[in-house]
């Protein structure tokens, strides 16, 4: 009998992890990146490869989840408001009609807004997003209005489409503006992300998505303990330790007062009794007139304004592949790439001359190039469509290679590879 050695023995009773969701591994084409950049380095070989499942063994360690701030504690009524939105927080037995009946809003409106059906029991802790903030109430982040929550007419269609704004026109007259209370020791506390859950998302996809611990993730949002959620819910991103607010313009009076003060006027002169007043200085007296008569006006012709895009592409090592800002910074130990905003449609450019390596999809369809520089230096480029040059062709800094693919970050995912290894974009593009 074959005595199989305990070590390589498998345990059928093992749970089994389920398979990422394409939500998820939308943001982890760093593994397939990788990958491709080690097969464009066989070079000349023709390569039949599968890139199914690349992405499916890439993992955040815990170590490298930045530490979260704790959630704000709810007002009396159980809300919690921050500058651009308010979230409720369920007590123990309620349900989605008595917090409703608590802020006084509409309870079909409050549960269409949350995905949630009329009557559902809700878990202590958990949070319930407002269709609106309280009106006119101006508060920092994490402090705990104190105004009553006002319900105006409901636009349905901007509500499905855009949510309500808390200036919602129609409004029979104008609410009394409550003031902010004091600030709470959360005051400067920046405002979280409200993710609205997606189909097939699960509090670990969301949890990667973001950077943050799963652990976190449910104690700011009352989660049970399967760690559920549900298609159309929102949920607070928790704030990682260090986030400040940022301060609320000031208002006219306060503009007014931190305005420089008038140069102080020298006091009137005090005579003695009896004698007379002293003539004041003439102003055209107060100061010589200039000896010279002043240069005549240049009638040079204006230097025209220096192009400062052109200027930076041109002393960057690398030019930015699209116009948009960086709206996620690289982190080795996460997120080995960088995203700029790029809505579906925006021209994808060539970072640097160098050759075209490599054209693959990945499982999902998602396509990605890989493009040499030479010594060592690849960039590679996902989210795309429409390439327009093909494997092996010769790219100038600044050729239009791709267009950006429609996808749900309305962004372009750009990578630099020095060797094998990833590098941190930024100091290329500066």
């Amino acid at each position: 009998m074959t005595v199989i050695p305990a070590f390589l023995a498998i345990d059928a009773n093992a749970p089994r992890l389920s398979p990422p969701t394409r939500h998820a591994r939308a943001l982890r084409l760093t593994a397939a990146c990788g990958a491709l950049v080690l097969l464009s380095a066989c070079g000349g070989k023709p390569l039949d490869f599968d890139l199914r499942g690349l992405t499916d063994g890439f993992s955040t360690a815990d170590a490298a989840i930045a530490a979260t701030e704790a959630r704000p504690d709810p007002d009396s009524r159980g809300v919690i408001s921050y500058p651009t939105y308010q979230v409720a927080v369920a007590q123990r037995g309620d349900t989605i009609d008595t917090v409703a009946n608590r802020i006084g809003m509409n309870a079909s409106e409050l549960a269409a807004y949350n995905g949630i059906p009329m009557g559902t029991g809700l878990r202590a802790g958990e949070v319930i997003a407002l269709p609106r903030t309280a009106a006119n109430t101006q508060v920092a982040a994490g402090t705990i209005a104190s105004g009553a929550i006002t319900s105006g007419p409901i636009d349905v269609v901007t509500l499905a489409n855009e949510g309500i704004s808390a200036s919602e026109t129609g409004a029979s007259a104008q609410p009394t503006v409550t003031p902010a209370p004091t600030p709470s020791a959360s005051a400067g506390q920046a405002e979280p992300i409200r993710h609205q859950v997606q189909r097939g998302e699960t509090a670990y996809s969301i949890a990667r998505l973001y950077d943050v611990s799963v652990r976190a993730l449910a104690d700011w949002n009352g989660l049970g303990s399967d760690l559920a959620v549900t298609e159309g819910r929102y949920l607070l991103i928790p704030v990682k330790q260090g986030s400040v607010a940022t301060p609320a313009p000031a208002n006219a009076g306060a503009m007014a007062a931190s305005a420089p003060a008038p140069a102080p006027t020298a006091p009137a002169a005090t005579t003695a009794p009896g004698a007379g007043t002293p003539t004041p200085t003439p102003p055209s007296a107060a100061a010589p007139l200039p000896s010279t008569t002043p240069a005549p006006a240049s009638t040079q012709t204006a230097t025209a304004t220096p192009d400062l895009g052109a200027t930076r592409s041109t002393s960057a090592e690398m030019a930015a592949p699209v116009p948009g800002a960086i709206i996620r910074d690289y982190d080795a130990s996460s997120s080995s790439f960088i995203l700029f905003s790029a809505p579906a449609g925006t021209t994808v450019k060539a970072a640097k001359d160098g050759t075209v390596k490599l054209i693959s999809k990945n499982a999902d369809g998602v396509q990605i190039m890989v493009v040499d520089h030479g010594g060592g230096l690849q960039t590679a480029y996902s989210f795309i469509d429409g390439i327009t040059v093909a494997k092996g062709a010769s790219v100038k800094r600044g050729q239009s290679i791709a267009k950006v693919t429609a996808n749900e970050f309305n962004a372009l995912q750009f990578m630099v590879f020095k060797g094998t290894s990833t590098v941190d974009p930024t100091p290329y593009l500066q």
